[in-house]
């Protein structure tokens, strides 16, 4: 009796053992997948951002039919976790929409020549290049991942590069022009080194770095001879301002 009490004990030991185990291995099952749809939730919420953000940049339906793509792309991956959520499946047919819609537009797209102009607002031109860097960043992993063909990416990627190095010189060009225009010429004359040496190490020139180039050389040879006439200016003034002195040394004291 004994032995059979005893044997009921360690069934019963082995059962909560191999019950407690399935629970715990269901429950880090749970927790993975919450954690996968957590990750794709997250690529969503930033690949809706990026699209808005679009509104800020030249217009690109190829860059949005790879963020509507990635977009698809996740919401399949929580379908497939989740498909017992209905907002899962309904996320799955606008993506779906939103391609085909996209892509029919990267088809018929005709790229314009129009300069890309620049906002006046710096926290706007910040939030700009914010954007670039992101989206070159995304570009990347999607061509990682097997999403997006070599030739594409590298299309893309050169565009927004291009873009990301028209805002820099751009923007130093303003402020040489504005430290110019206020007589810093020391200040003006930095600028334009750093626009230049910016267009210099870049390894992909083109027909605006070599206009760039061409007007930041003119820009630095109005600043040397401004800064020439100023300092001749200063020089004259110096030598006035001696003479001066010497004079006032010089003169006969008045008597009392």
């Amino acid at each position: 009796m004994i032995t059979i009490i005893l044997g009921l004990i360690i069934v019963l030991i082995i059962i909560v053992v191999i019950v407690n185990g399935i629970q715990q291995h269901r429950v880090k099952l749970e927790q993975e997948k919450r954690a996968k749809v957590s990750r794709q939730k997250a690529i969503l919420d930033e690949t809706e951002e990026l699209i808005l953000n679009l509104a800020n940049l030249p217009n690109n339906p190829n860059i949005i039919k790879i963020l509507n793509n990635r977009s698809l792309v996740a919401a399949k991956t929580m379908f497939e976790l989740m498909p017992e959520i209905k907002s899962i499946r309904n996320r799955v047919s606008e993506m779906k929409a939103r391609l085909n819609t996209s892509e029919e537009l990267a088809t018929n797209f005709k790229p314009s020549d129009d300069t890309f102009i620049l906002p006046d607002n710096e926290q706007q031109l910040v939030a700009i290049l914010q954007c670039i860097k992101k989206l070159r960043a995304v570009l990347k992993s999607e061509q990682s991942r097997g999403s997006l063909d070599a030739q594409t990416y590298v299309k893309e990627d050169r565009t927004l590069e291009t873009m990301q190095l028209q805002i820099s010189i751009e923007s130093l060009i303003k402020r040489g022009s504005q430290a110019f225009e206020k007589e810093m010429y020391g200040s003006s004359r930095q600028y334009y080194e750093k626009a230049m040496q910016t267009i210099n190490s870049h390894p992909h020139q083109s027909e605006y770095t070599t206009t760039k180039k061409e007007q930041l050389e003119d820009k630095l040879t109005e600043i040397a001879n401004s800064l020439k006439i100023t300092n001749e200016q200063d020089r004259e003034r110096k030598a006035k301002n001696e003479e001066n002195e010497l004079d006032m040394l010089f003169q006969p004291k008045k008597k009392w």
